[in-house]
């Protein structure tokens, strides 16, 4: 069952804070109390407490540390979507034992998270201020599901007759991990080479990408600069590096620099599909996941210009329909697809390549 968040106007999004450290809630009761429109109703140093907390204020958000004494922050996340799904941002150390923790998070339906750094938190916290802010009102809006019991295989798809070398290019951000995963989950060993931007910060995208690579057929793997493009290989941008389609000679080659953020994030969807649109024009299938903010619409719509065909996610399958409304929005947008047949719609724009359909 499904629910969602949606605060009345004037009414601030009322949050808990779970952490069993007491600095981390005092810093996050701090940044969140400065802003106009969020409230920490409570704090909480264990599931327990929360527990009792959740029953008495019911809050829009929880805060959620993965690592806490007496419960583990995932097994109380379980609990949670399981009885009472709620919107849920982790906090989660900066570590690779942090990034496997924090995937898995995402995984039980945790909306997104905040890295928590292991040194200078105060500072480390304090200077994502707005983004945390963000992560925290894009989580008040989201579609939360109960998780199932069990996860169904997915059905695997078959590649179309083969054409000429085309590629797969891919945006997303808040919910993206599971998105990106329910999109590749189903694609062929063969199916054409993909370039995946996903709003994540370094330390996560190779663990995100290794955790892929155990479910796909594809073969997965953080991307690497000068790297060329292969068909059956996914290329995620890795964490604090934008990601850039490029040619070398006959063959597409990966190109990686950390130039400045763009629409506030590095890696930016934006560039990646700016350099598809340039590199590959109409040899290209854009696709355009979950995720708040509007990064992406703009290099989607010059993608659309330049003869390749898009797709966006639609609104009841997105966990934040931010990023794909603005797509729609510019024009740039082919085809609104609900998640579960994106892949199969990905398979089918390839292989109607060598016709030309109308524009929708």
């Amino acid at each position: 069952m499904a629910s969602s968040s949606s605060n009345s106007a004037g009414r601030k999004i009322r949050v808990i804070c779970v952490d069993d450290s007491a600095l981390i809630r005092q810093l996050m009761t701090q940044i969140l109390g400065q802003q106009p429109d969020i409230e920490v109703v409570a704090t909480a140093p264990d599931p327990y407490v929360a527990r009792e907390l959740i029953k008495q204020h019911n809050p829009d958000v929880l805060t959620l540390d993965v690592e806490m004494p007496r419960m583990d922050g995932l097994d109380f996340l379980e609990k949670l979507m399981r009885l009472r799904p709620m919107p849920v941002v982790m906090v989660s150390s900066l570590t690779q034992h942090g990034s496997e923790a924090t995937l898995r998070a995402l995984e039980l339906g945790a909306v997104d998270f905040v890295g928590k750094p292991a040194l200078g938190i105060r500072e480390g916290l304090t200077a994502y201020a707005d983004d945390i802010a963000d992560k925290v009102r894009a989580a008040a809006r989201a579609r939360v599901r109960a998780i199932a019991h069990r996860r169904e295989p997915p059905q695997r798809l078959r590649r179309p007759l083969a054409s000429t070398e085309k590629l797969v290019i891919i945006g997303a951000s808040t919910g993206g991990t599971e998105a990106i995963r329910a999109l590749l989950e189903p694609m062929p060993p063969d199916a054409p080479g993909m370039l995946i931007t996903q709003h994540m910060p370094a330390g996560f995208t190779r663990s995100f990408a290794q955790r892929l690579n155990q479910h796909t057929q594809m073969t997965v793997s953080e991307a690497t600069h000068g790297e060329r493009v292969l068909p059956g290989h996914a290329y995620i941008a890795p964490g604090e590096h934008h990601m850039r389609l490029a040619r070398s000679g006959a063959n597409y080659v990966v190109e990686l620099d950390d130039a400045p953020p763009v629409n506030r994030h590095r890696p930016s969807v934006d560039v990646l599909f700016h350099s598809a649109a340039e590199a590959a024009g109409r040899n290209a299938i854009g696709v355009i996941l979950t995720g708040m903010g509007r990064d992406g619409a703009a290099g989607m719509r010059a993608m659309h210009d330049a003869g390749a065909r898009t797709l966006a996610q639609d609104e009841a399958s997105c966990v934040v329909f931010g990023m794909p409304r603005e797509a729609i929005a510019t024009g740039g947008v082919d085809e609104v697809v609900p998640l579960p047949q994106m892949a199969e719609r990905v398979l089918a724009n390839l292989a109607s390549f060598g016709a030309r359909t109308n524009r929708v």
